[in-house]
């Protein structure tokens, strides 16, 4: 943010020339480093054995999404965010007002999907690609008149605006390209261990703070792209932000310590600690996922007695708020078995009716078991 008139007396300034960072207690990192390795490998064993991660995991990218933004002060909902999904599938979106926040939120998980798409063909992490998710995260709403895929070129604040205080002066703009250099140089060179490396990167891209806006949600999707580049997971299914927004205090004032007495160790220290608690979180919600999924298989295939059974519930886990014209055109299945299929679904109240079909406007409905799991 750039604001005037804030109080800037005990603002935490960033730490000109102290990165790549010298030195680091090792002794101190090994036992929370370890920790979050062997959390890191139970969880992503858990993707490698999953059915279709892509496909069971797509909600929890919307409640990553739904998090981080909220860390911003982006505020909207899980069933917001799914029911504009499903109303731009439909091409019911411009008939609905919805709030401004709920199409940056919806952003955010697209914004994901493209950056990994572009990763896959082993392009760099680097300047360019920042600014090009930067550019989509910000490309609607507030955020559009915030500069999107431009650095920043006045300076900066990270600030409690409640208070009207500062808390944090980033690097000033004048600095910000020798910066970004550093850090895309240190991501490329160095030998530190990835963790280690996933650590420092994430404090330095929020200590640059590169952008006006969005940072935050840009340095967050960062960690999940570095895990995924380096192997430590297998898919790009991690989901950091429900650890951090709780321990958001700890988070900021963490990071200000590493500019203000070079508190690198602890910092990676939170890091390590904050990565074992998403991995164990993530791992059991992963599992509940997949649990209810087996449960439903049966239930599917003895309630519609069909051979698409898979493929309806493989729809309806992969889009858990849907319009019935949509599911009818867009799951592959007959058209007049697919409206039988969301009719028994809806008689056993597997289906929650959001809004009744009018008109030519088709039934909205919501998927509950699956959504009482991920709402957040």
């Amino acid at each position: 943010m750039v604001e005037r008139n804030l109080n800037l007396d005990n603002a935490v300034d960033y730490h000109y020339g102290k990165f790549p960072v010298k030195e680091l207690d090792y002794k101190k990192l090994l036992e929370p480093l370890v920790k979050a390795t062997d959390a890191l490998a139970r969880y992503d064993q858990m993707l490698k054995n999953m059915h279709n991660s892509e496909i069971l995991l797509a909600p929890l990218r919307r409640q990553e999404a739904v998090i981080s933004s909220r860390m911003e002060g982006t505020i909207s909902t899980m069933d917001e965010i799914l029911q504009y999904e499903a109303d731009q599938i439909d091409g019911e979106k411009e008939n609905k007002n919805y709030r401004s926040e709920v199409g940056e939120t919806f952003l955010y998980h697209h914004s994901m999907l493209a950056a990994q798409e572009y990763l896959l063909d082993d392009r760099p992490i680097d300047k360019w690609f920042v600014r090009e998710l930067h550019k989509r995260l910000l490309s609607f709403g507030r955020g559009a008149r915030k500069n999107p895929g431009e650095f920043k070129t006045e300076q900066n604040y990270l600030a409690d605006e409640t208070r009207r205080r500062v808390l944090f002066k980033p690097i000033s703009p004048e600095h910000l390209m020798q910066g970004l250099d550093n850090l895309f140089e240190y991501l490329d060179e160095s030998n530190d261990q990835i963790l280690i490396k996933t650590a420092l990167s994430h404090v330095e891209f929020e200590a640059l703070h590169p952008f006006k806006d969005g940072n935050g949600r840009i340095g967050r999707m960062l960690i999940t792209l570095l895990l995924w580049r380096s192997g430590v997971i297998s898919e790009p299914h991690f989901y950091i932000s429900g650890y951090l927004e709780e321990e958001k205090d700890e988070y900021i004032g963490r990071m200000r310590e590493v500019s203000k007495s070079g508190a690198w160790t602890d910092w990676c220290i939170f890091f390590f600690e904050t990565l074992e608690n998403q991995a164990n979180r993530n791992l059991y919600i992963a599992e509940e996922i997949e649990t209810l999924y087996e449960e439903m298989k049966v239930v599917f295939r003895e309630l519609t007695s069909t051979q698409w059974h898979i493929q309806a519930l493989d729809y309806i886990f992969a889009k858990p708020v849907f319009r019935n014209s949509s599911f009818t055109k867009d799951s592959g299945i007959p058209i007049e078995t697919a409206k039988r299929i969301t009719r028994l679904l809806s008689e056993q109240e597997l289906l929650v009716t959001i809004e009744e079909a009018s008109g030519r406007k088709p039934a909205l409905y919501s998927f509950e078991p699956l959504m009482k799991l991920v709402r957040v």
